[in-house]
């Protein structure tokens, strides 16, 4: 590349900004104003600052907006052109159409909606001198989930990058910011009008290729404002001088910016640090600040107090109105003694009237009348996102009636319907406490209202839910039960049809759909109707001995069942019997209230049933947990078998009875464990240590069974999910077919020396504490990244884990030795807390 060659940029600006909405409802986001001027703005002001003059611009969503807005750019000291997409193409296709503008010399490229100060001379002069053919802008942000983790060797070479990953699979901190200076013969890898993306199409290309391409780390300010509340963050910062931007107006005291033509009382209070805009009129007694940004021509009336907020253009605050904490867009009209709550979102025009009251997290999408004195708890017409993410491992779970309320199962329930085929069949089942009967019938009134057909179960064991939506063909199924582990907490779990865990795009549509209430609107006619399941039991049993293939009995046996009050006591004794086992029943009634879930309780349970078996001189006991989904086992001789023990007996029986089985178990589970199933004969697949990711494997893998260490065992020829009722029948069988006791199996299970701890840790840190470790094991002999990282050193290792929805980090480790695993296990508990420390620094 020539020296002297003149550094033009593409500003990307074609995208539709849906998570800001209601701010971009009716604006493109790079025209969403930060500092009283519009966010890409800011950026043409830093394009312009480093001497880059010939800007292209990609639009498509509201593209007329900012072509009207920038022109041919001259009032920006810049040379605007466009790029106009009639449909998206992609990151790197959407460039590709100005390639015809580019083709002579380096080019910058910036997206229209962050924000930054990035210092562009310095990343081009590191461009120039590595030679390189793309340089990716990176920087380091304490949460990389929602961004593209890259990581580069100790020149700066782009060795491995991963888009959006989830936190098992973090290993830096250090992110792509979409901001990038490429050579044009990245052209030559595309073809006009096809969709092509940078980083999921170009940049493996190069890399694969062995292009130059390398990984400037940025030392400035840099956000993506994806969401409402970074959209508000921004303006703090901006205000705060966090970022090297100018503010606009008149600094008439430290952190007070006032624009032209501002008229303030006497006895106004401005608190530093705010920003006015122009014409603002600002009345007696109010209280304006502290973090707090007003557009142009607003008026506020007599003591109005507004804190930590954005206004924008042309609004009207009456006498004593209170905003705190919320973004009120342009021309809203908000009369007296009305309040808007915090994270609360007011859309264009809308028009508040006397004494309403706009709760906490709502948002109003433009051109709204809320009526005087009226309180809005719901947002109109499209949702907000309540938490950071609406699923958890298991599915959406919340105190129960305090966060999973009837109002939430009836979004979630629309959210997921509207998300299915019209006039879709969708199961619904629970267990028996009143708070999932609740939410149960609350969802059962969502679906039913966006046209989808509902087979209810009522109150059902888990495993037959997900055989019966498999079995029948319904599209999905909706579960409501307590929280295992935890009483005062709601589970709702959606199921797809094969009656596995939705996918993570079928839970980010859902998500999508619930947090903007975009929900179907069914005509009157065309509403969903509902029956009630007659035979799922039936089917469930039907299928359940045609895959059991149990031998005849050679031996009578006797085995103690303690059902926990869980549903599967109505069934599970005639089966026994029809397996030719006698059964003596515990706790056999359904009462959800009652079932063991603290692990104290379970102990108990499992004491009980121990002793009961040893007196009776039974050959085994079992306890039902989880509505029937887990399992632990008491052996003839009085052992309690959970955990890797009870995982172990279940392989070892399962190899020796069929060899050359397949079996899956997850990264957490020993190595010892694996070799003694390998030297059996089976295959082991290894899979990630959550839930889905082993039923995944279960299921595309055709494995003859996936199990966990709490008892959970999956036989995907039956459901996709743990079902103690056929795992316990299975081990039975497998003994049989054996001609073992389970003691005898027990005794040839070897001891698994394994640690386990928990390190709290904030978001903000666990990517250093990714980095930090990804950068220590490149000097150990074998890493192993499925799920988080773990690293081994001769036969012992250790397996640092993220949790995805918890501020921790799991830790595993197995040695040889329980004193070893024990040290290797604190060794890395004080790594994590040492760099933890030093990130907060």
């Amino acid at each position: 590349m020539s020296p002297r060659a003149k550094v033009k940029a593409v500003v990307m600006a074609g995208g539709e900004g849906s998570r800001l909405r209601p701010v971009t409802a009716q604006r493109p986001k790079p025209l969403a104003p930060v500092g009283n001027r519009p966010i890409m703005e800011h950026i043409l002001g830093l394009l312009s600052r480093h001497g880059i003059t010939e800007v292209v611009s990609t639009l498509h969503y509201l593209a007329d907006e900012v072509q009207n807005y920038f022109g041919d750019g001259s009032e920006f000291d810049v040379r605007m052109t466009y790029a106009i997409e009639d449909t998206p193409l992609g990151t790197a296709g959407s460039v590709n159409m100005a390639r015809e503008r580019l083709k002579d010399g380096s080019f910058v490229i910036v997206s229209g909606d962050c924000l930054t100060d990035c210092d562009l001379t310095k990343a081009i002069e590191f461009h120039r001198t590595k030679g390189s053919v793309a340089t990716l802008v990176l920087a380091r942000v304490p949460n990389p989930l929602e961004f593209g983790v890259v990581i580069t060797d100790d020149e700066g070479r782009v060795v491995r990058f991963l888009e959006k990953p989830g936190w098992s699979e973090v290993f830096s901190d250090t992110v792509n910011t979409g901001m990038y200076i490429l050579e044009p013969e990245v052209f030559e890898l595309m073809e006009p009008g096809k969709i092509y993306d940078w980083s999921r199409d170009i940049f493996p290309e190069l890399l694969q290729a062995g292009k130059p391409m390398f990984g400037f780390i940025m030392e400035g300010y840099w956000a993506d404002l994806g969401s409402l509340t970074q959209y508000r963050e921004a303006q703090r910062h901006l205000l705060a001088r966090e970022v090297d931007l100018p503010v606009p107006g008149n600094e008439v005291t430290p952190g007070v910016f006032l624009g032209p033509g501002c008229m303030i009382d006497e006895t106004a209070q401005l608190i530093p640090p705010l920003a006015l805009g122009a014409n603002c009129k600002i009345r007696a007694g109010a209280v304006i600040g502290p973090h707090t940004v007003i557009g142009d021509n607003a008026l506020v009336e007599e003591g109005a107090t507004i804190e930590r907020s954005v206004i924008w253009d042309s609004a009207y605050v009456g006498p004593n109105v209170g905003i705190h904490s919320a973004i009120c867009c342009s021309r809203v009209t908000i009369k007296k003694d009305a309040t808007v709550g915090e994270d609360a979102v007011v859309g264009d025009r809308c028009l508040l009237d006397v004494g309403a009251s706009i709760r906490p997290k709502v948002k109003l999408w433009p051109d709204k009348i809320i009526e005087r004195g009226a309180t809005v708890t719901m947002s109109l017409v499209w949702g907000h996102q309540w938490r950071v993410s609406l699923f958890r491992d298991l599915g959406v779970a919340g105190i129960s009636n305090i966060e999973i309320t009837p109002d939430l199962a009836v979004r979630l329930g629309a959210a997921y319907g509207s998300s299915l085929p019209p006039s879709s069949r969708v199961v619904t089942a629970r267990d028996s406490t009143r708070s999932s009967r609740m939410i149960k019938r609350a969802m059962i009134a969502a679906f039913l209202g966006v046209g989808c057909d509902v087979s209810d179960m009522r109150s059902a064991a888990a495993p037959i839910v997900r055989h019966h939506t498999k079995a029948m063909g319904a599209a999905g199924a909706a579960y409501v039960r307590k929280l295992p582990g935890n009483t005062r907490v709601t589970l709702i779990e959606l199921f797809d049809s094969r009656g596995a865990y939705l996918s993570r795009n079928m839970e980010r549509k859902v998500e999508n759909a619930h947090f903007r209430e975009d929900f179907k609107r069914t005509d009157p006619e065309d509403l969903g109707v509902i029956d009630y399941t007659s035979r799922a039991i039936e089917g469930y049993q039907e299928d359940f001995f045609r895959l059991l293939d149990m031998p005849e009995p050679q031996r009578a046996m006797r085995v103690v069942c303690d059902y926990g009050y869980s549903p599967v006591a109505s069934l599970y004794p005639a089966m026994l019997a029809r397996m030719g086992i006698e059964s003596v029943s515990l706790n056999a009634f359904n009462d959800a209230k009652l079932a063991p879930r603290h692990r104290e309780d379970v102990e108990r349970h499992v004491e009980h049933l121990r002793r009961i078996v040893d007196s009776l001189n039974y050959h085994l006991g079992v306890l039902f947990t989880e509505e029937g989904e887990r399992l632990t086992v008491v052996d003839d001789r009085g052992r309690v078998l959970e955990g890797n023990k009870l995982l172990a007996a279940m392989g070892m029986l399962q190899s020796k009875a069929e060899p050359n089985s397949s079996i899956a178990l997850s990264v957490a589970a020993p190595d010892r464990l694996v070799r003694l199933l390998e030297g059996s004969g089976s295959q082991v697949i290894r899979t990630k240590a959550d839930v889905r990711s082993l039923m995944s494997a279960a299921l595309d893998a055709g494995v003859s069974f996936a199990g966990d260490d709490r008892g959970g065992f999956i036989h995907p020829a039956l459901h996709p999910g743990y079902d103690a009722m056929f795992g316990f029948a299975r081990l039975v069988g497998l003994l049989k077919k054996t001609g073992l006791r389970l003691g005898e199996v027990i005794d040839e299970v070897p001891a698994f020396m394994m640690g386990y701890a928990q390190v709290k840790c904030p978001w903000e840190a666990k990517g250093s504490v990714m980095r930090s470790l990804t950068e220590f094991s490149r000097e150990k002999e074998r890493v192993d990244t499925l799920d988080g990282i773990k690293i081994y050193d001769g036969e012992s290792w250790v397996l640092v884990l993220p949790d995805a929805v918890e501020p921790l980090f799991h830790v595993f480790a197995e040695s040889p030795e329980q004193t070893q695993t024990d040290a290797y296990l604190d060794d890395y508990v004080r790594r994590i807390e040492a760099i933890r420390a030093a990130s907060l620094a």
